[in-house]
């Protein structure tokens, strides 16, 4: 039988039955939100309220409030965050807003702020730091915004994202600390599904434990949320309420534009006699397959008849 090289000490191994159980009420950090312990994105176009949504995660897991008057959370505790792009002044401003609308005071939650002017993933001195940090701090909740910010590497470099990805999974490994991500989505996004329209390597995609993902709709800012090991709660709506301003989940914005169907028939109780199907097209001014289509879910519905001359109600 082989024996190990001499010096080398090998990786810590257990029997699989020696695994700890982690107990249910401890799989969530904020529930259907974000996993404990787990990595992941907030992804999201610009003007997405992304930065909101972090801090907003941070106040709530500091005063174990429901994130976004929503979401309750699991498992308190300190929050630290890092906002690049944002002026201090103004991190505290958002910060005190979202505790108000918690009828809280800022000083008596643990949320700390990393106030270096940078951090590079990509550079051994600071991965280091960072790590010192969290050592230090103890956070149950990292949030880091944005990620662009963050690093000097081609984002569409597979191996330059990967040694930025692996450096965060050390980090949650290391000190069991759950880490936000803040980073952008591409703005044409198709049928995709939402983490593949990540901006960079497919590899951000792949390595979130939990995710949310912001994009604008006609019934408002839409926030979907994958989970890699638990089913995902249904897509909702959130927006920025004022007075202090603080993200919150909303139901989605009524759109005034009239259906199809309500437009055939408001032409049709207008008109004092029928109208034909080419005539329809015509002020309506829709596709043929459209227009039949509707038709004939009215019909089905008792809404409208058809008669020799034309459409009627």
């Amino acid at each position: 039988m082989s024996s190990a090289p001499p010096g080398v000490a090998p990786f810590d191994v257990v029997c699989a039955a020696d695994l700890q159980r982690t107990p249910p009420e401890h799989r969530w950090l904020i529930e259907t939100l974000w996993a404990e312990q787990a990595v992941g994105f907030i992804g999201g176009t610009p003007k997405s309220l992304k930065s909101w949504v972090g801090l907003d995660m941070a106040v709530a897991v500091a005063s174990k409030t429901c994130c976004l008057g929503h979401f309750r959370v699991h498992r308190p505790g300190t929050a630290l965050v890092y906002l690049a792009e944002d002026r201090l002044d103004v991190v505290r401003q958002r910060l005190e807003a979202l505790a108000a609308a918690r009828s809280l005071m800022l000083a008596t939650l643990d949320v700390r702020v990393i106030t270096t002017p940078a951090i590079r993933l990509d550079l051994a001195e600071h991965c280091k730091r960072l790590q010192a940090t969290v050592a230090k701090h103890q956070p149950r909740l990292l949030v880091l915004d944005p990620l662009v910010r963050l690093h000097r590497a081609d984002e569409n470099n597979a191996q330059e994202v990967a040694a930025i990805l692996a450096t965060l999974r050390e980090l949650q490994r290391r000190f069991n600390v759950a880490i936000a991500v803040v980073h952008h989505t591409r703005k044409n996004i198709g049928s995709r599904q939402m983490g593949q329209a990540l901006r960079g390597s497919g590899d951000l995609h792949a390595w979130a434990d939990s995710a949310m993902y912001l994009s604008h709709e006609k019934a408002g800012l839409r926030l979907s949320i994958e989970q890699r090991a638990a089913p995902a709660p249904d897509p909702c709506f959130i927006r920025l309420e004022d007075s202090p301003p603080h993200p919150i989940v909303t139901p989605p914005e009524k759109d005034s534009t009239p259906t199809i169907q309500d437009r055939i028939t408001d032409t049709l109780r207008r008109s004092s006699s029928p109208i034909t199907r080419t005539e329809l097209r015509s002020t309506l001014a829709v596709q043929n397959n459209r227009l039949g289509h509707a038709l004939k879910q009215l019909e089905q519905l008792g809404r409208i008849r058809r008669t020799p001359k034309g459409w009627a109600c």
